[in-house]
């Protein structure tokens, strides 16, 4: 075993906070944040040569002047005794293409399918540069007194791309059968076991999900001949970043447990410890894993940006709720690739850990109108700071969030408004259901914040008489082998296009621009897009609605004419307008704010965070 103590690791996240490779306090306090009850921390992956950057913020170990302060980061872990793994890995072909300064190297000359840089097929001396970059990086994380080092096998990184019969494509002793395959994979661990006296944990892909690619008999082989080698653990992922993103980062898109049942399969194959890894973002998913013993050690990645604390609330050490991974990667993969850094849609204070949060001096009673997502977020907030809170709302709690969950892939967004419901009962905010109208309604307080949200814009279209918005998702709404058109191809069309499909509806969705789905996250972006052309969705860009009559709809594309015949239901969801109606009406009488949509249409992170600041600032 590993000696922690007790069974539960960081998964290695990437941050994007350095801004020169280096440890910097917001690295600390992010970590400190999250270690306290865990057996172990993996931080974010190491590059190990800084022309092997996957992102510009990346941290590394490719040079000596990186140990102070990766020093700071063990000694900080080691006073909780939690132990640290350092986890070294080559792109090989997945380095950044964004990068001026990346250079891009494989076992193959062809680049990802999916794009990105054509590598260079590696010479037997190159390899052996390779293997120097991995000796010098351990040595360094030896000095640096990390606890164990973790190499990655998977992933579709350099070492899979050796591994991995679709992308290995070589004829000499690192190609073809199995077994030259896993040669300078196990070249690399064996170099690295002669320089460093560490415990070596091995990260692999039991499945790289495509065709060709990876497979888990494989790799069932592979940790028995990595378990002869001397590896301390395996810790057992899916996909690879090239072919298979959503199964990379763990998208709300993929089937929860695919990664642990891979697990348990290694673990019934060999006698070192294994680690699962994968969507482990409920209590549930914790006892499952335990109970059906499908692996000894659990890794935690994403759950632990949405709550620091999730551990330390299912060992009972911290009191509260556990604020919910949604797996959608909004804010860890969006805030990385925006070079913003790490956020989180759930959890506004991910990366902002050294922001304290101050007792108000005096009390004051505020308002708020709206229980969206930004209005419940600042009553909360507001509440924890000691102010007296009430918050009114004229229908149901969550605002337009409702409609979230009811598209077939997100459903794991149904954790988020009665997690707020929550909060709101045990910090003690009074909820009232009523509409606010006028100045009468809210004269006693002392301030008010207006979160009323927003309605749809609807376009100006003659005989656009009858239309639905979102809630055609609703179980009484959604239809069945109808003819819909969408009008509209952003975020809220192509998620209600997704939930008629199933339905045996036939979709034409038009938008004016080129880019349907343009403020999506990439992945869901993707995989939506991907069904709807699976399902001969229609597809019409640089098309405008000029009249409906009947069951016909006339439009312009392209300065053409053209029509769409025998429509049978329409969905207008070209965009939203701030929904404001109190603003004139008390901006005179009272001391007013305006948060989320009704001050400036924004998304769901969105929506939480300037809840949060404005229940910080007030």
């Amino acid at each position: 075993m590993l000696n922690l103590k007790n069974q539960f690791i960081f998964a290695p996240i990437k941050l994007g906070y350095s801004e020169n490779g280096k440890i910097n306090e917001r690295h600390l306090a992010f970590y400190q944040e999250r270690s306290q009850f865990l057996g172990a921390v993996i931080p974010e992956p190491f590059y190990l040569d800084k022309g092997l950057r996957e992102i510009p913020t990346q941290l590394g170990i490719d040079s000596d002047d990186k140990i102070e302060g990766l020093q700071k980061l063990t000694k900080q872990m080691h006073k909780s005794n939690t132990k640290v793994i350092a986890h070294l890995n080559h792109p090989g072909r997945m380095a950044n293409p964004k990068i001026p300064e990346n250079y891009f190297v494989s076992s193959t000359d062809q680049a990802c399918e999916s794009g990105g840089a054509i590598p260079q097929r590696l010479r037997t001396e190159e390899m052996e540069k390779i293997k120097k970059l991995f000796i010098d990086a351990a040595i360094r994380a030896k000095k640096a007194n990390f606890d164990f080092i973790e190499l990655q096998f998977g992933h579709g990184y350099l070492f899979a791309q050796f591994i991995s019969p679709a992308v290995n494509d070589r004829i000499d002793e690192y190609g073809g059968s199995f077994e030259n395959r896993i040669k300078f994979p196990l070249e690399i661990l064996k170099a690295v076991k002669q320089a460093v006296n560490i415990p070596i944990i091995a990260r692999l892909s039991g499945d790289e999900m495509t065709e060709k690619g990876i497979k888990l008999p494989e790799m069932i082989k592979f940790s028995k001949i990595l378990e002869k080698n001397g590896i301390a653990a395996i810790h057992i992922s899916a996909g690879t970043v090239c072919s298979t993103p959503p199964w990379y980062f763990q998208h709300m898109f993929v089937p929860k447990g695919k990664t642990w049942e891979m697990a348990k399969n290694i673990k019934e194959n060999v006698d070192v410890p294994t680690i699962a890894v994968g969507q482990i973002n409920e209590i549930k998913d914790i006892e499952k894993i335990n109970k059906n013993k499908m692996a000894d050690y659990l890794a935690i990645g994403r759950a632990l940006v949405a709550d620091p604390d999730f551990i330390g609330k299912y060992l009972g050490e911290v009191k509260g709720n556990i604020a919910p991974c949604l797996a959608c990667a909004e804010g860890c993969l969006g805030g990385v690739k925006s070079g913003q850094g790490l956020q989180c849609l759930v959890n506004p204070t991910v990366g902002k850990e050294k922001e304290l949060t101050v007792k108000t001096k005096q009390s004051k009673k505020i308002a708020i109108v709206g229980a969206g997502l930004a209005g419940m977020e600042a009553a909360i907030t507001l509440k924890k700071r000691g102010y007296e809170v009430d918050l009114f709302e004229k229908e149901k709690l969550g605002g337009q969030f409702i409609y979230a969950p009811l598209t077939p892939h997100k459903r794991s967004m149904e954790k988020l408004i009665p997690y707020f419901e929550k909060e709101l009962k045990s910090v003690g905010v009074n909820i009232f259901f009523k509409e606010i109208t006028n100045f009468e309604d809210i004269a006693k307080y002392n301030e008010v914040i207006l979160a009323t949200g927003s309605k749809p814009a609807i376009p100006q279209i003659e005989g656009l008489d009858k239309f639905y918005w979102a809630e055609i998702l609703l179980a009484e709404n959604l239809p069945e082998n109808k003819n819909v058109l969408i009008i509209g191809g952003g975020l809220i069309g192509i998620d209600i296009a997704t939930a008629l499909i199933p339905k045996n509806n036939k979709v034409t969705i038009v938008k004016r621009t080129t880019d349907f789905g343009e403020d999506m996250e990439m992945i869901s972006k993707k995989l939506s897009l991907a069904i709807m052309k699976k399902n001969q969705t229609v597809f019409s860009d640089h098309t405008h609605i000029k009249k409906i009559e009947g069951e016909t709809v006339f439009a312009e594309r392209n300065g053409e004419a053209i029509k769409f015949e025998n429509i049978d239901l329409i969905v207008v969801s070209t965009g939203m307008r701030s929904y404001n109606p109190l603003d004139k009406k008390l901006k005179s009488k009272i001391s007013l704010y305006m948060i989320g949509d009704a001050n400036k249409i924004g998304d769901a992170q969105d929506a939480i965070r300037e809840g949060y600041k404005i229940g910080q600032e007030l």
